[in-house]
């Protein structure tokens, strides 16, 4: 089958430096924000896939940049995997196929942004950790993500979300969804709100410690998700890290620290009962193992001594984040239902708490392991 959803995959195939004949493709609904598809292609007789994809340029208005940013770490990672070991270079990163023209993307008549890569094949992934075994592998995973770009100059990977992780410039658009009200819903929020105004401290940490030069920009993911991970399926082992999108300059604590929060805790995003909402200090252990099993080698002392409030100060923007969207009507967070937003930010508010709880252990296993 040659079109779906309207687009003529076979044509927009034959864009890309891809020599194999096209046999059909179909829409894969994994990830939300770009349109994806499965090619199935055949090469001197044998099977071989590719995935395409419609980059979603209402999310990332610069694709361009974005498609650079991409094309420089994928092909940094190939050189420092393929100096370790030439085994399976193309399951263990990324590997865009360029279009005939040898650019990265192509754009088609109506100003969408395509791109293919190959097909990594007999791989898996997870959705939710459960077990300290899965946080240890998500943790090494990253860790030697962020080791393998550290050489890689920063001003070769550009911003592309800007201030993504600005969180004084989140608490003044908090303060401006109270002070407008549109919805009328600052009266039932309050608690919400006091709780940012008393925390607001937290999103000065990394701020203060940059403008005293303890933390460098290195290049980050930015999306440190489990699902990101993909795993051999036989043997377990990690193979590669997806979903490179976001990967721009940053600190190594936006990553870790969202690694914290979404392992650490077992409830759903949206939990209504926050007595599920726990910080499971064995998941930490594990996680911050396996990363500093690979981040000790190129991370600073003071990048380190950051590392235990990492999780606060990311979990405590994104509550902040969810509670702003709630007060102006839910315009960015996607909901399902009314308040699920207000239940997201209630759910990261209650486990900043417990990070603040657990804050001192977490410091000592960073200690006992850096």
């Amino acid at each position: 089958m040659s079109e779906v959803n309207g687009y003529n995959l076979e044509k927009l195939v034959g864009q890309f430096q891809i020599v194999a004949e096209f046999v059909d493709g179909y829409a894969w609904t994994k990830g939300h924000i770009n349109d994806t598809y499965i090619i199935n292609c055949r090469q001197g007789g044998s099977p071989i896939r590719y995935i395409l994809q419609r980059i979603n340029h209402h999310v990332f208005q610069q694709p361009a940049v974005v498609m650079q940013n991409v094309k420089e770490a994928t092909q940094h990672l190939r050189k420092k995997i393929a100096s370790e070991s030439s085994a399976d270079l193309t399951r263990r990163t990324m590997t865009l196929v360029p279009t005939r023209g040898g650019a990265s993307y192509y754009m088609d008549s109506a100003g969408n942004y395509w791109r293919a890569y190959v097909f990594i094949e007999r791989v898996k992934s997870s959705h939710v950790a459960e077990k300290p075994e899965q946080a240890e592998q998500v943790g090494r995973a990253f860790g030697l993500f962020q080791k393998r770009l550290a050489d890689l100059p920063t001003e070769r990977i550009q911003e592309t979300i800007p201030q993504f992780h600005n969180g004084v410039l989140r608490i003044y658009a908090l303060e401006k969804a109270v002070r407008e009200d549109k919805q009328n819903r600052v009266e039932s929020t309050q608690p919400e709100i006091d709780f940012c105004r008393t925390n607001r401290g937290i999103v000065q940490i990394f701020a203060d410690a940059q403008a005293k030069g303890e933390l460098p920009q290195r290049i980050t993911h930015n999306d440190t998700k489990i699902d990101n991970v993909l795993l051999d399926q036989e043997t377990d082992e990690v193979m590669c890290i997806v979903d490179l999108d976001t990967v721009m300059p940053g600190l190594i604590h936006y990553d870790f620290g969202d690694m914290v929060r979404t392992l650490t805790s077992p409830a759903d995003e949206d939990e209504r009962d926050l007595d599920k909402v726990t910080m499971r200090m064995d998941f930490f252990d594990a996680l911050a193992k396996g990363y500093l099993s690979e981040a000790n080698d190129f991370l600073s002392e003071a990048e380190k001594g950051y590392l235990a409030q990492a999780g606060k100060v990311i979990t405590f923007q994104l509550g902040v984040r969810f509670l702003t969207d709630h007060l102006n009507g839910d315009t960015y967070f996607r909901v399902h239902r009314e308040g699920q937003n207000l239940d997201r930010a209630r759910v990261q508010f209650k486990l900043v708490e417990r990070m603040l709880e657990n804050e001192e252990a977490m410091k000592a296993t960073i200690a006992a392991l850096g």
